[in-house]
């Protein structure tokens, strides 16, 4: 869950789920950026083994990688949206950090 989860997040750079799964999610992603930043071919083929999606592992070590070459660390963020209609789950939305 946490793979698909974390491609759509790359793919779109933002996505709408659970709080709870999204506090997941947080340190998974936070840390494929941090491979990404390192650019190397090992750290491709560690990031690839969670992601198999070939077009996002693309994105995330040619685009987002670079992005945050800067930055050390806090490359994604949480905003809470409130309930959910049908089971009142909290919602919240993960984005990536400009």
């Amino acid at each position: 869950m946490l793979s698909n989860m974390v491609t759509s997040l790359f793919r779109h750079e933002r996505i709408q789920t659970t709080t709870a799964k999204a506090k997941e999610l947080r340190p998974f992603a936070e840390r494929l950026i941090t491979l990404a930043r390192r650019g190397d071919l090992h750290a491709r083929r560690i990031a690839a083994k969670r992601l198999h999606d070939k077009e996002v592992l693309k994105k995330l070590f040619d685009t987002i990688g670079p992005r945050y070459a800067e930055r050390n660390g806090g490359y994604t963020r949480i905003l809470k949206l409130g309930r959910r209609e049908g089971d009142g789950a909290e919602i919240a939305l993960v984005q990536l950090v400009d």
